[in-house]
């Protein structure tokens, strides 16, 4: 069943898994809504993020994108965690990795 408190959501930091510093770092990508977060691709936002910024982010950023953009599209809320797996095969494969 898809996730319908997402519909009552106003602020980032009402999301899961954001506190202010992500709220800081999705202002900086231009996302100052949390339905602007609906479509979204996680490693994009996070490549964004660390050119914005001229810094590498810890990847664990990456979990909480996919978390946000996974609850806005009407996921259950899960803890950022959750996701570190998925983030791990998934930039496993983008680098050429097997396993």
């Amino acid at each position: 069943m898809k996730n319908p408190v997402r519909n009552t959501v106003s602020r980032l930091t009402d999301l899961p898994n954001v506190g202010p510093a992500t709220e800081a770092d999705l202002h900086l990508l231009g996302i100052d809504h949390p339905k602007k977060l609906i479509g979204k691709n996680a490693y994009v936002l996070y490549d964004r993020l660390c050119a914005v910024t001229g810094v590498r982010h810890d990847p664990c950023c990456i979990d909480v994108f996919l978390s946000v953009v996974h609850f806005m599209e009407g996921g259950e809320a899960l803890p950022w965690w959750e996701f570190t797996k998925e983030r791990k095969l998934a930039l496993d494969t983008r680098n050429g990795s097997v396993g």
